[in-house]
């Protein structure tokens, strides 16, 4: 026999009872179960990083809420007033509302502010598709306001500490190109190939030209090698060795800073690691105080 479709049927046809043990929310708070919450006492969570939701995945998600329940429930916790706030499932809380349902099956926690904001940036950097810069904004609240090190969130979220600080060099981009990016006019690697140049409004036309002209990653690379060494006349070009550019990358993700190294045919040259405040210049010191 055919399943019948579950529209019409009530809440008990959109979630899959068979997944969870659904309690009380006083219950569900102390052993980690689920509990029945009306979806309008669920405030949205105000630590949400993202900004943005695609109407065309929503809506896809929604019909598949229709057709097959919730599979995941959202995670809130409850307020004082008797309400509850969004943790995480902002897309499936949405996409429940749009698909009609009264009541959605969550996850009750206890958390404060801070934890609240940790937990909603993990999770979003874990699970959702966010653009670079979010995920870049999303690393910075949580070294800044969660007071975690670079090395302790690259554990959370599985990522290396130097690709956490690649990221966090792209919020030091100009304001145009940090849309752009968002914007998927250019991707990420050419985002990070223009902060390695050192003035702003050159950042800024080289950005235009990497549009206009259409350049990969690989041809913008070059083009910046070239703005940031210019040849001068009678004077041959030298060019650093694979090596020593990966080296000089993986400084400037290791210090957050645009390193520089120089050498001549001599194998003489310079290593430079710019600081642009006191700040910035300590954090430096702190990691070469760490080699020894």
């Amino acid at each position: 026999m055919a399943k019948k479709s579950p529209l019409g049927k009530g809440l008990g046809a959109l979630i899959d009872d068979t997944k969870y043990e659904k309690k009380s929310v006083d219950e569900a708070v102390s052993t980690s179960a689920v509990a029945e919450i009306d979806i309008e006492k669920i405030e949205l969570n105000p630590f949400q990083p993202r900004k943005e939701f695609d109407k065309e995945t929503l809506k896809e998600l929604e019909i598949s809420i229709k057709k097959h329940g919730i599979i995941q429930p959202i995670t809130v916790r409850k307020l004082k007033t008797g309400n509850f706030q969004l943790i995480s499932g902002e897309r499936r809380l949405r996409a429940s509302k749009d698909a009609g349902l009264k009541k959605i099956i969550s996850f009750v926690r206890e958390a404060d502010d801070l934890e609240m904001l940790e937990m909603a940036l993990v999770e979003n950097i874990q699970r959702e598709d966010l653009n670079a810069i979010e995920i870049a904004v999303s690393f910075q609240r949580l070294i800044e306001e969660c007071q975690i090190t670079q090395d302790r969130l690259g554990n959370r979220v599985g990522k290396k500490r130097a690709t956490i600080s690649n990221y966090l060099r792209l919020l030091k981009l100009p304001a145009e190109i940090q849309s752009g990016l968002q914007n998927k006019n250019i991707s990420m690697g050419h985002a990070r190939a223009l902060v390695n140049i050192d003035n702003k409004e050159t950042q800024v036309k080289t950005y235009k030209k990497i549009i206009g002209r259409n350049l990969s990653v690989r041809e913008t690379e070059n083009l910046i090698r070239e703005i940031n060494n210019p040849i001068k006349k009678g004077t041959k070009k030298t060019k650093l060795p694979k090596e020593l550019i990966e080296f000089k990358e993986q400084l400037s993700g290791v210090f957050n800073s645009n390193v520089s190294i120089k050498r001549n045919n001599a194998g003489r040259g310079s290593l430079v690691i710019p600081f642009t405040s006191d700040e910035e210049f300590n954090k430096i010191k702190e990691l070469l105080l760490k080699i020894n």
